[in-house]
């Protein structure tokens, strides 16, 4: 009897979800904008991370290109800047429709 009840609570809260979703698209929270500045954002701190790595010391000889310039001041720079354009490209507000705005007055509910 106790599972009968709980399959009849899932079927009825499935049926409810197909019923929402029937004849409407979804709308994600982020726009299409806002998926370009975050991929572009990622691929500067990977090109960053990337570019700091590299060969290291070893025991006998000693590698000068550790200090580098692009090591050490460019790639932290495209790296930082690349953290930087994540914030605005999470928190930029897309276009909004006319109907995400409105109020319903007349709502009986």
């Amino acid at each position: 009897m106790v599972n009968d009840e709980k399959t009849r609570v899932i079927n009825n809260a499935s049926n409810k979800a197909k019923a929402a979703t029937d004849g409407k698209q979804t709308k994600l929270p982020l726009g299409k904008v806002n998926f370009i500045l975050i991929a572009i954002s990622l691929i500067l701190i990977v090109i960053g991370f990337i570019m700091m790595s590299g060969s290291s010391n070893t025991g006998k000889e000693f590698n000068y290109a550790i200090f580098d310039n692009s090591r050490i001041v460019v790639a932290p720079f495209i790296t930082f800047i690349g953290f930087l354009l994540m914030a605005p490209a999470i928190l930029i507000r897309g276009k909004r429709d006319k109907s995400d705005n409105e109020i319903n007055i007349n709502n009986d509910n």
